[in-house]
């Protein structure tokens, strides 16, 4: 089993910055792509991918929304994930999940294991 537990989140001015984490335990990742996705409040809003680094090679996605904006990254001593996210806009807002799929998936595909989810709020 894998355990995902995020942190960072908060609230921020447009403009503004956070840096959010990813503490991953309970089994081996060298197989594992990192993902973040995220999840804008309203009716009919879809989770929706935003980044992905493999395990051990550090190969890197974003989506084109953040892409320039956002960062991820991994300490894999510490077995930790991170994204650090720059120039925030309103349109960020969204409860952001850590996911862990096996590295063969599609890079935006999320896999079976999930954090509970942190709240960024982004204000105009």
């Amino acid at each position: 089993q894998l355990q995902l537990v995020e942190s960072g989140g908060g609230v921020v001015q447009a403009g503004g910055s956070l840096r959010l984490s990813c503490a991953a335990s309970g089994r081996t990742f060298s197989n594992l792509a990192m993902k973040w996705f995220r999840q804008a409040p309203g009716p009919g809003k879809e989770r929706e991918f935003v980044a992905s680094i493999s395990w051990t090679r550090g190969t890197i996605f974003y989506a084109n929304s953040v892409k320039g904006r956002f960062t991820i990254s991994r300490d894999v001593t510490e077995k930790l994930i991170y994204l650090q996210m720059n120039s925030l806009k309103p349109e960020d807002t969204a409860v952001y999940y850590c996911n862990a799929s096996p590295v063969t998936m599609s890079y935006s595909a999320a896999g079976d294991y999930w954090g509970q989810g942190t709240q960024v709020t982004v204000s105009s």
